[in-house]
């Protein structure tokens, strides 16, 4: 699953709920109303002095879906170039698999050496 984050101002807020909607993408989403920060576009405070106020969407989606969720914000973007509208999606991390510790193997003899603790170093009381 990846995480896509769209925040954008609240002028085309119904464009981007459009062009989602023409990808077929975003149908689940988290929406956040009123988002205020400052970003390449200046503050938007939502109050008298920067009166200007975002909304941000979160989807979990399918790499699929995310690519037609970015079409459909730079579709919107190409619209509106002076509007405020970001899309971010982190970068794909692979987790490698845990490494199996495996304890040493009897001895030939048939003797079974003493066991080894592989956790965390305990403190000396």
């Amino acid at each position: 699953m990846i995480r896509i984050e769209i925040v954008a101002n609240h002028s085309v807020e119904d464009n981007i709920m459009e062009a989602l909607q023409h990808e077929g993408v975003g149908k689940f989403y988290t929406k956040y109303p009123s988002v205020f920060g400052v970003g390449s576009r200046g503050p938007r405070m939502g109050d008298a002095i920067w009166p200007e106020e975002n909304f941000a969407l979160v989807i979990w989606c399918e790499a699929e879906e995310a690519q037609g969720i970015e079409r459909a914000v730079q579709s919107v973007k190409k619209r509106f170039p002076e509007e405020g509208i970001k899309c971010f999606r982190p970068p794909e991390v692979v987790i490698p698999p845990p490494q199996v510790v495996l304890p040493p193997a009897p001895s030939p003899s048939g003797s079974v050496p003493p066991p080894v603790y592989y956790g965390p170093e305990e403190e000396n009381s």
